[in-house]
């Protein structure tokens, strides 16, 4: 079983990295033609609520006690699952 302080910095980790590829996608919608634009800004926009859920999740995670910690890890792994899969799609979409 994977240590809590291992998992913690390992989802911190890819938590900080897609905050920087949507900034970079952010980037591209702003360069993107007009046209094309509302699409880009919808998808990032659906990311940033996946973001920030994940986010709490890992801070409900810091906070949690040796015994509850198992099961919150269970709603990170869910929402890691999902911003994934909303991620990989928008990315999918920009290129």
């Amino acid at each position: 079983m994977e240590k809590r302080e291992e998992y913690q910095g390992k989802m911190e980790a890819q938590l900080g990295e897609w905050g920087k590829e949507i900034d970079k996608l952010q980037a591209k919608a702003d360069k993107a033609k007009e046209d094309t634009k509302k699409g880009y800004y919808d998808e990032i926009d659906a990311l940033r609520p996946k973001q920030a859920a994940m986010q709490a999740k890992l801070q409900e995670l810091k906070t949690s006690n040796e015994g509850a910690w198992g099961d919150l890890k269970e709603g990170v792994d869910k929402s890691w699952n999902e911003i994934k899969d909303a991620f990989n799609k928008a990315a999918d979409r920009f290129k």
